[in-house]
C-alpha cells in the first residue's frame, strides 16, 4: 500500500466517524456541559474522538490484511484500543469509578506490553510499555479541556516521533493524519469534543509509537520525553500540586496551566497556540541531539525540563495571583 492511500484511508475513516459520532452524540443528547469544572461556555456533544479510534483500528486491519505487521501483534495492539477507547466510551455515556478506568487502562497496557515486546522476551521494554499507556491516557485525558489542545499536540508528537525514529514512521504518520481529520471539529470551534473515548485514544496510540520508537533509539530514547514535555510537565506538575492539597485530585478540575490562562483571558486558540510552539521547539531541540552521544541526549532533556519546569512555576504563580486565586 502507498503511503499517500495509507493516508487517505486514515483520514477519511476518521472523518467520516467524526461527523457520524456528532450526528450520534446530537441524537443522545451526548454533551458536555458549561460549569466551573469546564473551560466552555456551551453546551457541547462529546465523543468525537471515536472517529479516531476507527481510523486507527482500519488500519491494523489493512496492515494485517497486507501482511506489513504479523497478525498477533496486531491483535495484542488493536485489544489494547479497544479496551481504552471501549471505557472511554462507556464513561462518555454514563460516569465511571475513576478505579475502574485504571484498572482497564492497565490491562490494556500488559496486552499491549506483550504483543510488543513480552513475546520476544524483551522484558525491559514490555515493563516500559505496560507503564507507558496508563500514564499517556490518563495525561491527555486531564489536558484535553480547551478546543484543539489535545488533538494539535497529538499530532505534533507523533510527528516528532517520525522525525526521530523512522522506523515507527507510517504507523506514526497515520495517528498524525487521523487526529488532524478531527481537528476542524474541534477548533477553532468546538462542535463536538473529543470525548474519554478520543483522549483515551490518543494516549494509548502515542504509547504504542513511543514504545516502539524508545526501542528503536535505545539508549537515546530520553529524546523522546521531549515532544511530551508539554503535557507531561503540566499534567503532572498539577497533579502533584493537587495532591499535596489535598483535594480530590481524581475529579474534574480547572487548574491545569492551560486553564489558567484561559482564565486569565486568553483565548483557546491563543493557549493551543503556545502549547503548540513549546512542543515545536522541544522536537527540533530533539532532533538536534539525536546524534549526539546517549549521555549528551540525556543532559539536554534534563535541562529543557529543568527549564520548562521553572517556567511552568512562574507562569502559573503570575497567572494566578492576577486572577485573585489562591
Amino acid at each position: 500500500m502507498t503511503l499517500a492511500a495509507w493516508l487517505v484511508l486514515h483520514a477519511l475513516v476518521s472523518g467520516v466517524m467524526t461527523w457520524l459520532a456528532l450526528v450520534y452524540a446530537r441524537r443522545r443528547n451526548l454533551v458536555d456541559l458549561p460549569g466551573e469544572r469546564r473551560s466552555h461556555s456551551v453546551p457541547t456533544p462529546r465523543g468525537g474522538g471515536l472517529g479516531i479510534t476507527c481510523a486507527l483500528l482500519a488500519g491494523y486491519l489493512v496492515a494485517t490484511a497486507v501482511s506489513a505487521v504479523p497478525a498477533g501483534k496486531v491483535a495484542c495492539i488493536a485489544g489494547g484500543l479497544v479496551l481504552v477507547a471501549g471505557i472511554g466510551w462507556i464513561d462518555d455515556h454514563r460516569p465511571l469509578s475513576a478505579w475502574v478506568r485504571l484498572a482497564v487502562q492497565c490491562l490494556a497496557g500488559v496486552l499491549l506490553a506483550w504483543g510488543m515486546h513480552g513475546a520476544d522476551g524483551r522484558w525491559g521494554w514490555a515493563l516500559l510499555t505496560a507503564g507507558l499507556v496508563p500514564v499517556l491516557v490518563n495525561v491527555w485525558n486531564f489536558m484535553d479541556g480547551i478546543n484543539g489542545l489535545a488533538t494539535t499536540q497529538a499530532t505534533l508528537v507523533a510527528l516528532g516521533f517520525a522525525w526521530l525514529a523512522p522506523g515507527i514512521a507510517y504507523a506514526a504518520l497515520a495517528l498524525a493524519v487521523a487526529a488532524a481529520a478531527f481537528l476542524p471539529f474541534n477548533f477553532p470551534r468546538a462542535r463536538i469534543f473529543l470525548g474519554d473515548v478520543g483522549s483515551g485514544t490518543l494516549g494509548y496510540a502515542l504509547a504504542t509509537l513511543g514504545s516502539a520508537a524508545a526501542a528503536e533509539l535505545a539508549w537515546s530514547a530520553t529524546l523522546l520525553l521531549l515532544p511530551l514535555s508539554a503535557f507531561l510537565i503540566d499534567a503532572s506538575l498539577t497533579l502533584g500540586r493537587r495532591i499535596l492539597a489535598g483535594e480530590r485530585w481524581w475529579q474534574p478540575h480547572t487548574s491545569h496551566l492551560y486553564q489558567v490562562c484561559v482564565k486569565a483571558g486568553f483565548g483557546h486558540s491563543s493557549v493551543t497556540a503556545v502549547y503548540l510552539l513549546f512542543s515545536l521547539l522541544a522536537i527540533i531541540l530533539a532532533f538536534a541531539f539525536s546524534g549526539a552521544s546517549p549521555g549528551l541526549a540525556g543532559t539536554a532533556t534534563f535541562v529543557w525540563f529543568a527549564c520548562a519546569i521553572a517556567s511552568w512555576f512562574w507562569l502559573r504563580g503570575r497567572f494566578t495571583l492576577g486572577n485573585g486565586n489562591t
